[in-house]
């Protein structure tokens, strides 16, 4: 298994940026995929982006262009860069990896969880 810990959200005013980082611990972090979902109260746990094994990424519709996964497999740590934030960003993110051969939008498809960073972001 792997453990998964978020970290670097907080308050953000519309239009500004946030990095979020994924420690992950327990077992070799480059042999997981890496996802970010996020939940809104009241909401669905929506998917954000996904980064492979090999590095290939995928974006939700809503924020491509303004969101970047990346991960640095020799710090055993993946990111979200949030730029261009809009209050309709805000949520509690949530790192996943699996191991899934296709990698899917679904959360069921996502085995490990961190326990989530909140995002806050205010006009």
């Amino acid at each position: 298994q792997v453990t998964l810990v978020e970290s670097g959200g907080g308050l953000a005013q519309a239009g500004g940026s946030l990095r979020l980082s994924c420690a992950a611990s327990g077992r070799t972090f480059s042999v997981y995929h890496l996802a970010w979902f996020r939940q809104a109260p009241g909401k669905e746990r929506e998917f954000v982006a996904w980064i492979t094994r090999d590095g290939s990424t995928s974006y939700a519709d809503s924020v491509e262009g303004r969101f970047t996964i990346s991960r640095d497999n020799a710090k055993n740590t993946g990111y979200l860069q949030m730029n261009s934030l809009s209050p309709e960003d805000t949520a509690v993110y949530y790192c996943a990896a699996t191991q899934l051969v296709f990698l899917s939008t679904n959360r069921r498809d996502w085995h490990y969880w961190g326990q989530g960073t909140q995002v806050s972001v205010s006009s």
